[in-house]
């Protein structure tokens, strides 16, 4: 009865706050299981709820009846506009949905801090609601408890809705065969218009009526956000009760975890969420990338061509692609225009943009990372901030011990990250499309959580500052100035990148092209694509902790928000911005982000976000391919497939595959 009494309120507050995540997740499920977006803003529509809801409350009924009529109507509307946003990208996969609603998170998120302030609103509620009932011997909001009963009437009606009425009957059938469904005389796209506005009006429900349990202010949406993509991923998209189910115990392990076990919650949701991923992905076989045959080219047979044919043309002599205008001074032009513009930069900047173009490098070798593993392991990934955090605080903790040595801290971070990666890795390289996404969030969010816990290591949340400067070389004097910083991070760019080219272009990288391009036939050929996959996350997660080594030295402190789930999404945003498989490309995305963030952004003070959430959406749009498909869909300084920024579950088919191994691998 202790043990009862002790934990008693944060049980019941368990229980209130998983059933608000189930209303919610419960709209970002009918969103992605029937309509197959991946709504990264489905906690910018919460907000909108939570916002209008709190403006409109003033402690009477009718007060929270116009909050809540209000709210909704916000949401449902902005759930309709996101389905026309999305219509574009629907052949395009969920990693374009992914940058694209993340982008009007962002826009989102900025115009409600315009119009509702920046500060948390207050939230009141009618006066029967505002008071303590007696539970068991111990006072609980009455508010609490009436949302349970609300919550539970949800859950029961929305199953009758799905499972008993036509109309269920026809968001069933968009979801599993939408060529039928037209066939019956329904429209798949109003279907998919209406299921996107009531997943918004959800979502804005659950904001009005849980603003008094989680007040509307900054951090609320991205927070409600991940808790629900946990629950969706916990609970599947087949069934509202298993959703409901998954949403109760996260919101157990969220108040009474913390109460019981409080060092080990901040870890157990996306320890789960990354658990089931695993586990759903070992029973599921590889993507194929191929449908009946004669449906899609064979890549083998396409190469083979491409090869018989060159035999057949007579070879240019071997000095030709020494001169201006031969294959290799082609391929390499690109490079060294931009390296020679890098050079210049110092005599051209003044000492704060010299520092942002440092960072910029930084932040191009995390992107060339992601260029990796998206555009040539065809592993799309939105947790490549966990190698570089590892890179990041092994660069600043060596520092503070007094090992300040340029090439030893790069060595030693990147060799910490790719021993990361290498744990990591095996959880990852089985998965495709949309399940790598969400493992890599969570690995990126677990390592996170690990970042603000671990304070003796990473100073948790108020980071790590006042360490030694980096030297250099061995006996040098630390770097304090900019333009030393700079040409230091340049170096150490630049031979990174060009043993990145190396390996790309190298046998290696070619049989890594040919696993992303066809890898059923892989497979049957012989070759160990488990080994080449895990190989290229190790080597991607090495380079990621060269940048995180880099950051450190350039900005001389180091944060929780500059490894965080924003900076992965703006490295993936790079990379789209200058074609998945082109490493130049990332390096100018890159560029652009912190020229945005952090320069253009400084001419119009407080509205950051709203500048980089425009550059999200005008990229999916207006660059399908990156500035690579600009050029006819060249790499761009690689040389893997064309840019494709699908993220779909299928290997893209464009990339040539290899000719068979020698022997077939154990």
């Amino acid at each position: 009865m202790e043990l009862l009494d002790a934990h008693l309120v944060p049980a019941v507050d368990g229980v209130a706050f998983g059933l608000l995540l189930f209303v919610v997740a419960a709209g970002l499920s009918l969103a992605f299981g029937t309509a197959g977006v991946l709504n990264l803003s489905h906690g910018t529509l919460y907000a909108i709820g939570a916002y209008t809801g709190a403006e409109l409350s003033d402690g009477t009924w009718g007060g929270l009846a116009l909050g809540l009529a209000a709210g909704t109507a916000a949401a449902c509307v902005a759930g309709a506009a996101l389905s026309a946003a999305t219509a574009p990208l629907a052949r395009r996969g969920h990693l374009a949905q992914a940058l694209l609603t993340f982008g009007l998170a962002l826009i989102g998120g900025d115009l409600l801090i315009q119009f509702f302030g920046a500060d948390e609103l207050p939230v009141r509620v009618p006066e029967a609601l505002d008071s303590s009932v007696t539970l068991l011997g111990h006072r609980y909001p009455a508010y609490r408890l009436c949302f349970i009963v609300m919550a539970v009437l949800l859950a029961g009606f929305g199953t009758w809705v799905l499972t008993r009425t036509r109309m269920g009957a026809a968001v069933r059938a968009a979801a599993d065969d939408p060529q039928m469904l037209a066939a019956t005389g329904h429209s798949p796209r109003a279907v998919h218009t209406g299921v996107l506005a009531a997943a918004g009006a959800l979502a804005g429900a659950a904001g009005v009526l849980g603003a008094p349990i989680i007040g509307p202010g900054p951090g609320t949406s991205e927070n409600v956000l991940m808790l629900s993509l946990v629950v969706v991923v916990l609970g599947g998209l087949r069934s509202l009760w298993a959703t409901f189910f998954a949403a109760v115990a996260v919101g157990e392990v969220q108040t009474l975890g913390v109460s019981v076990a409080p060092e080990l919650a901040p870890y157990l949701l996306f320890a789960a969420m990354a658990a089931v991923l695993v586990l759903r992905s070992r029973f599921a076989e590889p993507a194929s990338t191929h449908g009946p045959e004669g449906t899609a080219p064979d890549p083998v047979a396409r190469l083979r061509g491409r090869l018989v044919a060159g035999l057949r043309r007579r070879p240019l002599p071997a000095w030709t692609s020494r001169l201006p205008g031969g294959p290799a001074w082609r391929q390499a032009a690109p490079l060294l225009v931009l390296l020679a513009v890098l050079i210049a930069l110092p005599a051209l900047l003044d000492a704060y943009s010299i520092s942002l173009a440092g960072s910029a490098l930084a932040l191009g070798l995390l992107a060339v990372s992601v260029t990796i593993l998206t555009g040539y392991a065809g592993l799309p990934t939105l947790g490549q901030t966990a190698p570089f955090a590892v890179g990041a605080y092994a660069t600043a903790n060596l520092a503070d011990a007094g090992w300040t040595a340029g090439p030893f801290q790069i060595v030693l971070s990147a060799l910490a990250a790719a021993v990361f990666s290498a744990v990591v890795g095996p959880a990852v390289i089985r998965a495709r499309g949309t399940t790598v996404l969400m493992i890599t969030l969570a690995i990126g969010e677990l390592t996170g959580a690990v970042v603000n816990q671990l304070k003796s290591v990473t100073g948790g949340a108020d980071g790590l500052v006042g360490f030694p400067a980096t030297q250099a070389l061995w006996g040098g004097e630390g770097m304090l100035e900019e333009s030393e910083l700079y040409t230091y991070a340049l170096v150490v760019a630049a031979v990174a990148v060009a043993l990145t080219l190396l390996v790309l272009r190298s046998p290696a990288g070619k049989l890594l092209t040919g696993t992303r391009g066809a890898e059923a036939r892989m497979r049957a050929s012989g070759h160990p694509v488990g080994r080449y996959l895990l190989v290229a996350h190790i080597c991607a997660g090495a380079l990621a902790g060269v940048g995180g080594s880099l950051m450190v030295t350039v900005q001389q402190y180091l944060s929780p928000a500059d490894v965080g789930f924003e900076i992965a999404a703006f490295a993936l945003l790079a990379v789209v911005i200058g074609g998945t498989t082109s490493v130049i490309g990332a390096l100018l995305g890159a560029g652009l982000i912190v020229a945005t963030r952090d320069w253009v952004a400084g001419s119009w003070p407080g509205h950051g976000p709203l500048l980089l959430g425009v550059l999200f959406v005008a990229t999916v749009y207006v660059l399908p391919r990156g500035l690579a498909g600009l050029r006819g869909g060249g790499s761009g300084g690689g040389s893997g497939p064309p840019s494709d920024t699908s993220g779909s579950e299928d290997r893209s088919p464009s990339a040539p595959a290899v000719p068979p191994a020698g022997k077939v691998s154990p």
